[in-house]
């Protein structure tokens, strides 16, 4: 898995001046603290909590509650976060694994944490890149899968010895044909293995690089609206 500098998407100035900060510090958040539903933003290597607010108005309504997390560790290059490192071995890079299970323990007891306010039965999750391999692994790991609405994985890769539990929340993944930064065979694993393990599952690949797909924002629109409408 090859990774660029970081994971950034093209800012939002618009996004950072709406957002306030919710009950979490380390969060940023959109529209109201309690709703009757919420969307949970993870973002990728090397971005903020403001890199993927720009999704939220063209994904879901007003009146939903929308958090985009910070990651917890400070990205190498002083700018940016990251869910854990990457170590550099031969010119490769590859994920520092044995930082993964405190990066799961503090996501997953961030994310139970704001059931406070919106039950996880009506909470979808969206990753970007790190921010999808750590979506899917908080979200159908453990002990439990997590009773969420939903989840989108964009761009993602599976960490190792990564296994889904059976039962859990409706899956999204979507990845770039041409992606130079986590190639399409990540998304290839992600998507056996959550068939094993009986978890419904929709794929939509793209003839792009790295990045989420504006033409496939209506689909991820109404996956999200149709997986609320199951849980009312």
């Amino acid at each position: 898995m090859a990774q660029p500098p970081d994971d950034r998407l093209p800012p939002s100035a618009a996004a950072r001046e709406s957002a306030v900060p919710p009950p979490d510090p380390g969060a940023l958040q959109l529209g109201p603290e309690r709703a009757t539903r919420r969307l949970v933003l993870l973002h990728g290597w090397g971005a903020d909590a403001d890199d993927l607010l720009d999704l939220a108005p063209l994904l879901v309504k007003p009146e939903t509650s929308v958090v985009s997390l910070r990651a917890p560790g400070l990205h190498p290059a002083g700018v940016g976060r990251q869910w854990y490192s990457l170590l550099w071995r031969e010119m490769v890079p590859e994920p520092a694994w044995e930082e993964v299970p405190a990066a799961w323990e503090s996501l997953r007891h961030r994310i139970e944490a704001l059931a406070a306010t919106v039950p996880l039965e009506q909470t979808a999750l969206l990753g970007f890149s790190q921010g999808a391999a750590m979506a899917l692994d908080v979200a159908t790991g453990g002990t439990a899968p997590l009773p969420l609405a939903a989840l989108i994985a964009c761009s993602g890769y599976p960490h190792r010895d990564w296994q889904p539990l059976q039962g859990g929340s409706p899956v999204l993944l979507t990845h770039g044909r041409e992606d130079p930064v986590v190639a399409i065979h990540h998304c290839d694993a992600l998507n056996q293995r959550l068939v094993a393990a009986g978890v419904p599952v929709n794929r939509r690949d793209f003839n792009g690089g790295h990045g989420i797909d504006p033409d496939l924002f209506p689909l991820m629109r109404h996956f999200l609206a149709a997986a609320w409408a199951d849980r009312s």
